[in-house]
Parts: structure tokens; sequence; C-alpha cells
């Protein structure tokens, strides 16, 4: 298992250039290690705009904070990402436009290579006192959204990240009620 804390994070510009994002998980692409197979990052989005293509990437948004956006997919209609943890998924390579709905926002943002590995990402609430189990025959990345969180091996704090290999497991307790976002990752047999 591994442990990682905003310390940890990088602050990068979008590849479009229209803003900036906290990466806080980036595994090289195989092939091509400029490239990645999985990215997980927070954006703070300030204005609307077009999203960056990522071609051959299948992403997944969720709204951490603000009230939310509109987003625009050349080839369909409007989606409102505008509940609190709500999931979003798109293929990186369709064109998409953003429109704000009130002030800034914070997205929580899942992006893997299609012909890498497969990704679900959700939101999983804990009551204070209650149990996160972590774990299984899947890749776990788990992002300790909002809570204070204690485990066998650490006490990671919330903003922390979770990294678990296939087979490896772990158990949290939030002490005071909180909330994970919960990557789990199958690869693609090559």
């Amino acid at each position: 298992m591994q442990l990682l804390t905003p310390a940890d994070y990088r602050d990068m510009p979008w590849k479009n250039g229209g803003g900036t994002t906290r990466e806080l998980y980036r595994l090289p692409y195989p092939s091509d290690p400029a490239g990645f197979a999985l990215r997980l990052s927070i954006a703070r989005v300030e204005q609307g705009g077009p999203f960056s293509a990522f071609p051959g990437i299948d992403r997944t948004l969720l709204l951490l904070d603000g009230d939310g956006v509109a987003l625009r997919f050349a080839d369909g209609p409007e989606t409102r990402l505008d509940r609190l943890l709500q999931p979003v998924e798109f293929a990186g390579e369709i064109p998409v436009a953003c429109r704000l709905l009130g002030g800034p926002v914070r997205d929580f943002n899942a992006m893997v290579a299609r012909d890498w590995g497969r990704l679900a990402l959700h939101a999983v609430d804990v009551a204070a006192g209650g149990r996160l189990a972590l774990g299984g025959t899947s890749a776990v990345l788990a992002y300790l959204h909002r809570g204070s969180w204690r485990g066998e091996q650490a006490a990671p704090q919330s903003g922390s990240l979770l990294v678990l290999a296939a087979g490896e497991t772990c158990e949290l307790v939030c002490e005071d009620g909180g909330c994970a976002i919960v990557a789990t990752l199958d690869m693609l047999a090559p």
C-alpha cells in the first residue's frame, strides 16, 4: 500500500492552457512514458471554455464543490454536473465545452487509457465511527475527501490518497463521518 499526501501532489497547467490542475496520481503508459495509463487529479475551474482533448482516454468527473457546470458534448445534449459527487463519464476525444452554473467549482477527474484498463469511480459516505474496507482482486485508489481517518498502519489525513495493488487490503475508520472517492481499476490483459 502506498500513502500519498498533498505534499506529494503537483500542480500543472491544463493541456489546453486554460487553467491548472493538481495531479494526485499518474501512472505512465507502458509504451509511452510521456503519456499516462492512469491519472487522478483535482481541478479548480474558474471560467467556462473547452475541455482539453485526450484521445483514447475514458474520463470520469465528480463535482467536489461549487454550483456546478453544464457540459456541452459535440455528440449529444448538454449534461448538468450540479450535484456534489455526481459522476459524469465520457470519452476524452469527444469535444466538450464547459459553462459554469455559478461561481468557480472544483472537480475530481479520473482518466484511464481505454486500451490499458477500466476504471469505476464512486463516492462512499462513511458515518462517524464507520469503517471503509478497501482492496480485493482489483487495484484500488481511495482519495479521502472529508473526515478524520485512522487505520492499522497509519492515520491518513483528509486530502490523502491511498494506492492499493490488486490483492492488497486496508480498513480505515472514520472518526467523525466523512467521504472517500474510490477508484477501482482493472487492467486489461497485454
